[in-house]
């Protein structure tokens, strides 16, 4: 072989974790820091044909305004949080990917997905998994009281024998338990490298299109808490759903990350029993408690995600620090706002904080990044500073500038019809235009005019 041939062919080592390109072998992935993932590859390196010099047919060009909005018909799942998750239901020929961390369930919301889909609009699920057999799929269907009449298995792992099988069978939803778990003859690699996930997806991908049959994969975490193989998994797909849990491990929140059909803030809240996930439609009812008395350091406030408001109970507990430097903890709050709050308060109010101690905590354990719930956090910790409880029923909204202004928030008339229906009955907010409203509304300017009020 020449000298110039050698020149075209180059060896690279590849990450078969996060399929980083390394020119030469070394232990440890420089990328991803996994140890003994590196692979040789051969990669042919000739110059790049010049296109313009070939006899090429042009591509076609299309005018938008020809083009007629097709009116995307959904499959309706029939689990009302699902379907808000999902945008109102499943596109034909769309591929979800479903990602959660072990044990959070998966199978289990899979298992009623199947059930749910196929009961209510008495179309095939073709239910298909490389990790457990037919009988222990059957034995959790069986527990969740799931009917089975619409529902087939596959217990296969190659990519083109699943194929053919759906192309035969055409099922109305195909659920794939795992992605990491199947492999393509094609593809001279073990099952779960980067480069079969990457094939296998491209072929679920091509389906699903083709056909028109919507597809959702199953992707394992790892514990960094990202989808196991290389991003382009995610970008490949057309939807990204993460099942998480809040603090306490009682309840799971369905959340996406990605939705080309939809909205990418919509969540579903589930509660984890032995039946299975149940629906949570009132979602205020299980982070603030109406029958509990108030008392210093507790206040009401309302979240916003996607386009569903509910209320949470913030509770402050602030303490004269006994040694060292004044701590700051949070549980459902972010620590770092936390921090910036209390200079805020110490710097533009009468509240002194330099010796003090604060814990913050959201009820629920619901992880809390709108920054509309500043002031309630706020008018918390000076209700436990100074040991009075701010009046029962009553709903603070409002985020806070270093400067101790209260700013606008966004919804905030979604936020207050919340409130209202469930029997709140005064408002502290910014001094912004609201809808009417029965609630007995308080405007404030500045922290220190809020503070006052307490």
């Amino acid at each position: 072989m020449s000298s110039r041939q050698m020149s075209k062919i180059q060896e690279i080592y590849t990450c078969q974790k996060c399929g980083a390109q390394h020119p030469k072998w070394s232990g440890r992935c420089l990328e991803c820091g996994a140890w003994s993932s590196l692979e040789k590859d051969i990669v042919d390196s000739k110059k790049k044909l010049k296109i313009e010099s070939q006899n090429v047919p042009e591509a076609s060009i299309i005018n938008f305004k020809q083009i007629q909005k097709d009116k995307i018909e959904r499959d309706k799942i029939n689990i009302s949080e699902v379907d808000r998750v999902f945008g109102g239901g499943l596109v034909p020929g769309s591929l979800v990917l479903l990602a959660g961390e072990p044990g959070i369930g998966k199978s289990t919301i899979l298992a009623q997905i199947s059930d749910s889909f196929s009961k209510n609009t008495q179309k095939k699920t073709l239910y298909i998994s490389g990790e457990e057999s037919a009988g222990q799929v059957k034995d959790r269907f069986d527990r969740l009281s799931c009917n089975l009449d619409n529902i087939s298995f596959i217990g296969d792992t190659n990519l083109e024998k699943i194929v053919s099988a759906i192309n035969k069978s055409k099922p109305s939803l195909v659920i794939i338990y795992s992605v990491q778990t199947i492999y393509s003859s094609l593809v001279p690699s073990e099952a779960g490298s980067v480069t079969q996930i990457r094939a296998c997806t491209s072929g679920f991908m091509e389906l699903s299109k083709e056909s028109g049959i919507p597809i959702i994969l199953v992707g394992h975490i790892t514990k960094d808490g990202n989808v196991a193989g290389p991003k382009t998994l995610e970008h490949m797909v057309d939807v990204v759903v993460y099942l998480e849990t809040d603090n306490t491990q009682m309840y799971r929140i369905m959340r996406t990350t990605k939705n080309r059909f939809g909205s990418t803030h919509e969540i579903g809240i589930f509660e984890m029993k032995e039946s299975g996930f149940s629906e949570i439609k009132n979602a205020s009812a299980i982070f603030i408690d109406n029958n509990i008395n108030s008392f210093p350091g507790s206040v009401v406030s309302s979240l916003i995600e996607g386009s569903r408001s509910f209320l949470v109970e913030i509770q402050a507990l602030v303490s004269k620090t006994m040694f060292g430097y004044p701590q700051r903890k949070a549980s459902g709050f972010d620590l770092n706002r936390l921090q910036v709050l209390s200079a805020v308060i110490s710097k533009r109010t009468t509240v002194n904080l330099l010796n003090q101690d604060i814990i913050l905590n959201s009820v629920g354990g619901i992880k809390i990044s709108d920054p509309a719930l500043d002031l309630a956090a706020c008018l918390a910790i000076a209700s436990s500073y100074f040991d009075k409880e701010i009046k029962q029923k009553t709903i603070i909204l409002g985020e806070v500038g270093l400067g101790g202004e209260v700013r606008n928030i966004p919804n905030i008339d979604a936020r207050l019809r919340e409130a209202e229906k469930l029997g709140f009955e005064r408002a502290i907010i910014p001094e912004m235009k609201i809808s009417k409203t029965k609630l007995s509304v308080t405007k404030v300017k500045d922290l220190n005019s809020a503070v006052k009020l307490i």
